[in-house]
């Protein structure tokens, strides 16, 4: 009994300690999520550096961290201050009177009535969506605005982060695998359990972010080149706000571009309309369309709805890391499942017709 109860005290007390680590370390949720999140996507890298330069922890970790800092890091840097200067610049015009959101819409209201007169048979208010709109535009600017400032002011706190993320990114590349070999034997799952979650955790977490920002890379490079192609002004913000969206499965870029191809239309410019559209459903769309069942849905075997809803669902719960957090949460439920039907749902009949078999 006297043994049992310090077990049971152990146990109890290992998990209030690991509970206790676990909100220690939540401040700094976001570095280590993208500091793993790195570890995993160039392990290959890593891998194909020792094949070349021999067991060198340190010098391939280092090398390692440099490429992901040059192709990953720095353009996305670059890139999130482009995006919060142009929001700055659009927001300083909406205060001057210069962009008046509302006026485009009431345009595109007197460009086509039936618009209304469609809205008003299911008792939707065009005036209120009018509303909504001008007020989510004039939000969204002044959230960039803010962030603009907040940058100056929070610039040792993003820095900390950034610092935190290279820091523990460099020994999760140098001793992942130790690191890996640890946990499965510490957790008391059953070894080749766990080899299968970390493998599909591994492998979705992979998927997701290589797979959606790509395509957000793509869809927002070609929107962004069609707005400047356009003469449509703020090019590169609808271009990020494209890519930003583009991450929504099934609607993503076409949030942004149809209603500047209805704009065009209300305002005359039926041919830049039509060029806008016929980009955007050919082009635009069939990136995602064909991109993405290649590099995330083939991938994480997530079904295209769960990937939209989990995807949704993450957003709305972890924030932008939703985005892949979300679509992992949804493929180890479907992993633990898996396991779950695979191990303790056998026909027992079934089970032992195999063991007479056997013996």
């Amino acid at each position: 009994m006297y043994a049992k109860l310090e077990t049971r005290t152990f146990l109890a007390m290992l998990v209030g300690v690991s509970l206790a680590f676990v909100l220690l370390m939540k401040p700094f949720f976001g570095p280590i999520f993208w500091a793993i999140a790195i570890a995993l996507i160039f392990h290959p890298f890593q891998i194909f550096l020792v094949r070349r330069l021999g067991d060198r922890p340190n010098v391939n970790a280092l090398i390692t961290l440099t490429v992901c800092m040059l192709i990953v890091v720095i353009p996305v840097l670059v890139l999130v201050t482009s995006l919060v200067a142009e929001g700055l610049g659009i927001y300083q015009q909406i205060q001057d009177g210069q962009i008046k959101p509302g006026e485009y819409i009431d345009q595109v209201n007197q460009s086509f009535p039936a618009i209304q007169s469609s809205l008003a048979q299911f008792d939707i208010s065009f005036g209120e969506i009018r509303d909504r709109v001008v007020s989510l535009f004039v939000g969204g600017s002044q959230f960039l605005a803010k962030q603009a400032l907040g940058v100056g002011q929070n610039t040792f706190q993003f820095f900390l982060g950034l610092a935190l993320m290279v820091y523990l990114a460099f020994f999760l590349l140098r001793d992942g695998s130790k690191l890996v070999d640890l946990l499965i034997r510490a957790l008391p799952l059953g070894d080749e359990r766990e080899r299968l979650l970390f493998a599909k955790f591994a492998e979705v977490t992979r998927a997701t972010v290589k797979g959606n920002l790509l395509i957000a890379i793509i869809q927002g490079a070609l929107g962004g080149i069609i707005f400047w192609i356009l003469g449509i002004g703020g090019a590169l913000l609808w271009g990020v706000v494209m890519a930003i969206f583009s991450l929504l499965p099934a609607v993503g870029a076409a949030l942004v571009w149809v209603p500047a191809a209805i704009y065009l239309a209300a305002v005359g410019d039926a041919a830049q309309a039509l060029v806008l559209t016929a980009f955007g459903v050919v082009v635009i769309g069939l990136a995602d369309n064909l991109l993405r069942p290649i590099l995330v849905g083939r991938d994480t075997k997530l079904p295209d709805y769960i990937v939209l809803l989990s995807t949704l669902g993450g957003i709305a719960m972890f924030g932008i890391n939703g985005f892949v957090m979300g679509p992992l949460v949804a493929a180890l439920f479907m992993a633990f499942w898996g396991i779950f039907i695979r191990e303790f749902s056998e026909d027992p009949q079934a089970t032992l017709s195999k063991d007479e078999d056997v013996g």
